[in-house]
């Protein structure tokens, strides 16, 4: 009977004991390295805390959430040189593709892992000009005219810059005429670029603090933070007849996150991008939701101007690369090394 009962005893101490393990594997700290494009700072500081919560009360676990911010195209080869990011938000599909393409660090297939082809928000370039719009800039043609100094990332490195430059194009090309007259309004408005930074942000910088230039090439929601920032009475944004649907895409980055042993809570952070509360969210920050109904509720936020995709226009994104911002491409031709 004495026996039994030590039996018993011991079995409760190995269960209590077996459960205290279990309990100290399943309450952990991760930590997240989030590798983004410039603008997108202020957005992901806000989203963290939501992801922060809603992993909380779902894992019991605490995320701690790292972002690196520069241009698109500079993020893209950190990454692939060794900057240990879990996720990549990125600009764009080539710079994720080059991920695949030249650093094997996720699959082929990596665009079909999430809805809206892994592009949880949505976006477009404007023009940012100085109260009052002093030189009239309605439209991309304005921008190639003598006198006017145009604020603009370099499209070598940033990954907004080559969607403003491809926005130029297309409407060159729809508005006066084909590749002729497309290719001399871009060569005119890089003639007039008083600055390329190598990122967007460092061109707000540029044109907002450093008050250089008498218009910004900006994404959407970068031009409405300078409101924010730095007060709608000394800035207005201008939006063109025709503009850009760009398309900012997220992945894992496989290998980083099989590695740190975060795949699962790398998933979920991006997967929670789509959830209704993330959706607000990025309306709220001026980004276009990929949720329609959310983007429908905020419709007095974005106005309905035409925008065109990138394979309407230029087939893809591999081509667009290729033909416009390779070295020896298009952008080096008409703009040269300065």
């Amino acid at each position: 009977m004495l026996k039994l009962n030590v039996t018993g005893l011991s079995r409760g101490i190995l269960l209590l004991s077996l459960l205290g393990s279990f309990t100290s594997v399943k309450a952990e700290d991760l930590t997240l390295l989030n590798v983004s494009y410039d603008p997108t700072r202020e957005f992901y500081e806000d989203y963290n805390k939501l992801f922060q919560k809603y992993w909380k009360e779902k894992k019991g676990d605490h995320v701690t959430i790292n972002q690196s911010h520069g241009g698109g195209g500079k993020q893209t080869r950190a990454i692939i040189d060794g900057l240990d990011a879990d996720v990549a938000t990125l600009a764009l599909a080539y710079d994720v593709n080059q991920l695949f393409e030249k650093g094997k660090l996720i699959p082929q297939s990596w665009q079909t892992r999430l809805p809206n082809n892994s592009c949880p928000y949505l976006s477009t370039q404007v023009f940012l000009v100085r109260k009052g719009n002093p030189l009239g800039i309605k439209d991309w043609d304005d921008l190639a005219k003598k006198g006017v100094s145009v604020v603009t990332p370099n499209p070598k490195t940033s990954g907004g810059a080559r969607w403003g430059y491809l926005a130029a194009w297309g409407f060159g090309l729809k508005k006066l005429g084909g590749e002729a007259a497309a290719k001399e309004l871009v060569k005119g408005i890089f003639n007039n670029a008083a600055v390329l930074d190598t990122g967007a942000r460092g061109s707000t910088v540029t044109f907002a603090e450093r008050e250089l230039g008498d218009v910004l090439i900006t994404w959407e929601n970068e031009a409405h933070l300078v409101l924010k920032e730095f007060g709608a009475n000394n800035f207005e944004i201008i939006y063109p007849s025709l503009s850009i649907l760009a398309e900012p895409p997220v992945t894992v980055v496989d290998v980083v996150a099989r590695r740190h042993g975060t795949t699962e809570v790398a998933t979920a952070y991006l997967e929670h991008l789509y959830s209704k509360e993330a959706q607000e969210l990025a309306a709220k920050h001026f980004y276009r939701p990929s949720d329609k109904a959310i983007l429908q509720a905020n419709a007095s936020k974005f106005p309905a101007i035409q925008l065109f995709k990138i394979d309407e226009v230029f087939g893809s994104w591999d081509k667009a690369q290729t033909t416009h911002f390779a070295d020896g491409g298009v952008f080096d031709q008409i703009y040269g090394v300065k």
